[in-house]
């Protein structure tokens, strides 16, 4: 499962649409769509999405130590 479709599962999860995810980068759902398909994705691509989808970016070491990345950290 690529990135792309993990995102996709978690928008269908929280009925969002393609179009709401390019008006929040402020581009058109075409140029989406061609981000998607390509997976192509920076680090603040990923923080803006997340936080669009109320879910959290979150690089987990090991069992104690998480590390939760949020918009304010860009």
């Amino acid at each position: 499962m690529t990135l792309s479709d993990k995102i996709k599962a978690l928008m269908t999860l929280k009925g969002k649409k393609t179009h709401e995810l390019a008006e929040r980068f402020d581009v058109t759902p075409q140029s989406m769509r061609n981000k998607m398909s390509r997976n192509t994705y920076s680090a603040a691509d990923l923080i803006e999405i997340v936080d669009f989808l109320g879910a959290k970016l979150v690089i987990e070491v090991d069992d104690n130590v998480k590390i939760v990345i949020t918009k304010d950290d860009v």
